[in-house]
């Protein structure tokens, strides 16, 4: 193995700093076949993602999977693009320049906080070199999953692991695991809802809906499952909200594998029958818009219920780079950097 190291070291120069790098899923470079088919040969390629036989999956994924869905994906990315790019990169920019202010305004002084995506650009490798470059040797690493995963956070783990594995000075790490308890992510997420509440009334259903993962995930022993229901569980007591109005469910399920259920979209096929007219459908697991809530949710989630009867549909949009939630990042990375 070559190990990677600063051979410029000046010892008697300025002290080591502290510094943030903010993780998330990724994105494609552009939303265009070429495009997706790299990103998601990495993402798909990924044994935390898919737990299947290598081999196995890797004729599926190729021989498959890689020629027909990039085609696919690219069109519902074209509808959701912006000009500055995916919604995933632009609210994650926000996020981390709201972060950084906040802190400056904190400690006094700049600590630098920096972007780095599992899958596509900018990845974690480019995250850890421009923070080493700016004489960091203290990060926290805030995956922005607010329920642990082994599919997000785990495999964020992963890719700091192994480019640890490769560094000659591994510099001191805070890896946040999870932040569903959060008392400032969930107050962040009760003051959205109250704010909806306020100007739309409240419906008859309030959905919860987080990205599904297979069950034998859970079987196998990892707490998303647990952690999704504790957050719904954390809002309705604090907003006060009886049982029978709020749910949760999954979404984004992919192959043929029983996944964790309800479904999303099964659900809202089969309200309206049960008389309830009007929902409104968050998804707390998202700490910013992208594909899975604006195309899937906005989009598809909306015409399945109205087509089945229902009436009034809303989409409570992520916490994205709203001030309550920037203050919320900023006091769960402060907490390890004190």
């Amino acid at each position: 193995m070559r190990y990677q190291g600063q051979t410029s070291y000046d010892h008697d120069g300025p002290a080591p700093k502290k510094g943030v790098i903010l993780c998330n899923l990724g994105t494609p470079d552009a939303p265009y076949t070429r495009e997706l088919r790299r990103y998601l040969k990495e993402f798909l390629s990924d044994p935390r993602v898919v737990e299947v036989p290598r081999l196995l999956w890797w004729l599926i994924l190729n021989l498959v999977i890689l020629r027909v869905r990039p085609a696919r994906s690219a069109k519902l990315y074209r509808s959701v693009w912006a000009e500055g790019g995916s919604p995933l990169l632009i609210n994650s920019r926000a996020q981390v320049e709201g972060v950084a202010e906040r802190l400056q305004q904190h400690y006094g002084e700049k600590i630098p906080v920096v972007l780095g995506m599992r899958y596509g650009n900018p990845s974690i490798d480019s995250a850890l070199a421009e923070l080493s470059a700016q004489n960091v040797r203290n990060i926290v690493v805030l995956p922005l999953y607010p329920q642990y995963c082994a599919a997000t956070t785990g495999s964020t783990f992963d890719a700091l692991a192994k480019t640890m594995m490769r560094s000659r000075w591994v510099p001191e790490l805070h890896f946040i695991g999870s932040y569903q308890q959060s008392d400032e992510y969930i107050g962040a997420l009760c003051n959205s809802i109250e704010k909806h509440f306020k100007q739309h009334g409240q419906p008859d259903k309030l959905i919860f809906s987080y990205h599904g993962t297979p069950q034998k995930y859970l079987a196998k022993g990892d707490p998303y499952h647990c952690y999704c229901h504790q957050t719904t569980r954390l809002v309705r007591e604090r907003m006060g909200l009886s049982e029978d109005r709020l749910m949760t469910t999954f979404q984004s399920r992919f192959g043929r594998e029983p996944w964790l259920q309800p479904y999303t979209d099964k659900t809202l096929e089969v309200l309206p029958e049960q008389g309830v007219k009007s929902v409104a459908v968050l998804c707390p697991g998202f700490a910013s818009d992208c594909l899975e809530t604006l195309e899937e949710i906005e989009g598809e989630a909306r015409e399945i219920f109205t087509e089945a009867g229902g009436g009034d549909f809303h989409y409570i949009p992520a916490l994205n780079a709203q001030p309550d939630h920037l203050d919320a990042l900023t006091a769960i990375v402060r907490r390890h950097l004190d």
